[in-house]
């Protein structure tokens, strides 16, 4: 489950801000931000355990049950735990993957960090991705969460989205102005 910038609802967000703030409370934000990634790769790894948890077939209490055997496998913190519990208790299990996303936007937002969707022609090295966020922090003058994807329509280049502003930088987009100038006869 990558970072993704679309929409979480209110009550998603309502039930991921909680865990946030109970987290801060206690001064365990870091690791319940590890026990969210271990369960989001958990979720990341196997198609039929997502099933299972967003199916309305499978019970409250089954969902439950799978869920806080998963804590315990993982060893995950009495508040991830807990809160895996009310989430099947209220019968919001489907929406976890959205209670996710939310609380991974929330925590950035909090550190002060801002997302920026990256498509590229071809993948990034590490090395690349690290520079390109470098770049994108300094550029923003704030910590940039990058969200990096492969398209392979550009060609060539890549296209940065960061909030409603957009650099595309790609060989397609250069293609079409080149077009343009040529069709309309201007320099």
């Amino acid at each position: 489950m990558a970072s993704t910038f679309s929409p979480v609802s209110s009550v998603a967000k309502r039930y991921a801000g909680s865990l946030l703030d109970m987290a801060e409370d206690k001064k365990i934000v870091d690791k319940v931000e590890s026990d969210i990634e271990t369960l989001k790769a958990m979720m990341l790894e196997s198609q039929d355990l997502v099933d299972a948890l967003v199916t309305p077939l499978v019970s409250q209490k089954e969902k439950q049950d799978v869920l806080l055997a998963l804590a315990k496998k993982a060893k995950m913190q009495g508040l991830t735990s807990n809160f895996l519990g009310v989430l099947a208790d209220n019968g919001r299990v489907f929406m976890i993957r959205e209670i996710i996303r939310g609380f991974e936007q929330m925590l950035r937002e909090r550190r002060g960090q801002v997302d920026a969707n990256v498509e590229s022609a071809v993948a990034l090295t590490p090395a690349q991705t690290k520079k390109l966020q470098e770049e994108l922090s300094k550029a923003m003058g704030s910590s940039v969460a990058l969200n990096v994807s492969v398209n392979e329509d550009l060609l060539g280049g890549m296209v940065v989205t960061v909030g409603s502003k957009m650099i595309d930088d790609s060989v397609r987009r250069k293609l079409e102005r080149l077009q343009l100038t040529m069709s309309t006869g201007t320099k």
